[in-house]
């Protein structure tokens, strides 16, 4: 599984990067990116990110190979 951030919709409020700052980052316009590989430990805050999100931009998806 991994997260993915819309960033077309991001409205770069930091409320991904303050909740899972082990999977969620800024980049170097200043938006929401899922940089981090969700794990056992930190995949309950990365869904609450997903669920705080107030433009809901953020998926969880499977991994494809």
């Amino acid at each position: 599984m991994k997260a993915v951030v819309d960033k077309e919709g991001c409205i770069s409020c930091g409320l991904c990067v303050s909740t899972c700052p082990e999977v969620f980052a800024f980049d170097e316009d200043g938006v929401a990116e899922a940089n981090g590989k969700l794990t056992d430990s930190n995949f309950a805050s990365a869904e609450s990110a997903r669920s705080a999100c107030p433009v809901a931009v953020i998926s969880i998806v499977e991994d494809s190979f």
